[in-house]
């Protein structure tokens, strides 16, 4: 497929296309100044990757058909295979090729029903997203336009309520929406897209201010580019409302110093007066309240888990959490030394009753749980309550027996200017027990945790696995020793 200067300019791939209807500034970066995007982060390619296993499995929906690779084929060797293989009727072709109009794409699955020609898009999501029309309207677009009578288009996507039960079975595990009359009616919105798209990619770069763009419905990878402008304590690190971040920053308020107190949320207006004014506030009332609801046994918990598109255990769904580690630090009486309890794993191991009847073992029948942002723990609890019927009474007690660690710092109980309007761990860390930290730590976050341990299970070096062990271990640990030490400043502030 030879192209000419000016088709190379507008060439598009699905990719290109999709990524110029969120925004024609990333478009033109994409195709002229690719050195300026970030580096693509640990939940993107996770994302890819799960993507790739769905696809597999979506194959076996229509199996025996033959794939147009994209390994060792360039653009010309797979539009002809895939001719050939239409000529040869072929009743099923994975990753189709067509071109049109310096327009390539690629359809997931091409499959000659009973009426004709039908496509096949397949997402690794749990839902069918707005933005997929847009996706397939092209898909179809050029497909049709290439010569080849397209008679209906289907989304496949992953079914939430489907719980894996042995092998996977591929036809409950999706949900297959016929969007043909949507597709159709969209034909001449995508026409018009193209030709703008086109026509701004002969032109110089577009002035787009960030705005919500920028994460809907993806995040964009050249966010660093684009907010390079802004300043540490940026009118982006206003809580809430993004709407009126972007009002601000359009108008030119970049600055959190700078920002007008009338235009803000109620929160907001609050974040930024304790920001400029340098405030900490302390609410003793609060804070006892809140320590008058605690009792002991104390305990101090926090689960690591994974999640992936195609259920890795029975009982489990398709993106559903599953926990592989947790810490707990426990205070039996007032005044005692914390203990340390901790579970991680081995790789490959189902770590689900193994995990269900150690908490239990470690945290007492009468126990006090805390946890920061409790819904989460809660969650995962009740997952193991969903898979281990024997273990339901006592997983029942803990769900009753806990607290969130959170809640005084959501009801500004205790607020430090540093905070920046949040409640979350990483956030409230820095400001009341500056002596923990996260930064330096190999591990620092929960995505971080969840690729690592994926990465146990490729390891073949037993120094590296216990290398990221030992990173895994540490990094739970912090996270409950936070707790400790925060549930210690909490109490230090009422005596």
């Amino acid at each position: 497929m030879k192209i000419n200067d000016k088709q190379k300019s507008t060439y598009l791939s699905k990719t290109l296309f999709m990524k110029g209807m969120q925004c024609h500034k990333a478009l033109y970066l994409e195709k002229y100044h690719p050195e300026l995007k970030d580096e693509m982060d640990a939940d993107t390619k996770r994302r890819l990757a799960g993507g790739h296993e769905v696809g597999e499995y979506a194959m076996k929906l229509f199996p025996g058909g033959t794939e147009v690779p994209y390994e060792g084929l360039d653009y010309t060797e797979q539009l002809t295979m895939t001719q050939d293989e239409i000529k040869k009727k072929t009743q099923t072709v994975y990753e189709a090729a067509f071109s049109y109009d310096s327009i390539f794409v690629k359809l997931d699955i091409l499959h000659h029903g009973a009426q004709g020609w039908e496509i096949y898009e397949v997402k690794a999501s749990n839902e069918n997203k707005e933005h997929y029309l847009d996706d397939l309207s092209l898909q179809f677009y050029v497909a049709i336009n290439s010569g080849l009578p397209i008679t209906k288009v289907h989304i496949v996507y992953l079914n939430k309520n489907y719980i894996r039960k042995g092998s996977i079975e591929p036809p409950k595990l999706f949900v297959i929406k016929d969007t043909t009359s949507e597709v159709k009616e969209n034909q001449e919105n995508i026409k018009k897209n193209i030709e703008e798209i086109k026509k701004m990619l002969l032109g110089g770069q577009p002035e787009i201010a960030i705005g919500v763009q920028c994460s809907k419905p993806h995040k964009c990878d050249f966010w660093s580019h684009c907010s390079k402008h802004l300043p540490e304590n940026s009118v982006m690190d206003l809580c809430g409302s993004k709407k009126i971040k972007f009002e601000l920053h359009n108008e030119g308020y970049y600055s959190m110093d700078s920002l007008p107190l009338e235009r803000l949320e109620p929160r907001q207006r609050f974040q930024v007066e304790a920001y400029v004014n340098k405030k900490e506030i302390v609410d003793i009332a609060g804070i006892k309240s809140f320590l008058d609801s605690l009792s002991y046994p104390l305990c101090f918990f926090d689960f690591e888990t994974f999640q992936q598109p195609i259920p890795p255990f029975d009982g489990t769904s398709p993106y559903q959490k599953i926990p592989f580690q947790y810490s707990l630090h426990k205070i039996n009486r007032k005044g005692d030394h914390p203990e340390h309890f901790e579970f991680l794993v081995e790789p490959g191991d189902d770590p689900r009753e193994e995990i269900a009847i150690r908490l239990l073992k470690e945290i007492p029948d009468n126990a006090c749980v805390l946890a920061y942002h409790k819904s989460f723990e809660t969650e995962i609890m009740n997952n193991l309550k969903s898979w281990f019927a024997q273990y339901v009474n006592k997983l029942d007690r803990i769900i009753a027996n806990m607290k969130d660690l959170k809640d005084p710092f959501k009801k500004k109980y205790l607020y430090h200017w540093k905070m920046q309007g949040s409640a979350s761990l990483k956030d409230i860390l820095p400001a009341v027990v500056p002596s923990l930290t996260y930064t330096g730590m190999q591990i620092s976050h929960g995505g971080e945790a969840q690729d690592a341990y994926f990465t146990m299970g490729e390891l073949e070096d037993p120094e590296e696995l216990k290398r990221l062990r030992t990173a895994l271990l540490a990094y739970c640990k912090l996270d409950t020793l936070a707790m400790v030490e925060i549930f210690e400043q909490l109490t230090e502030h009422v005596h």
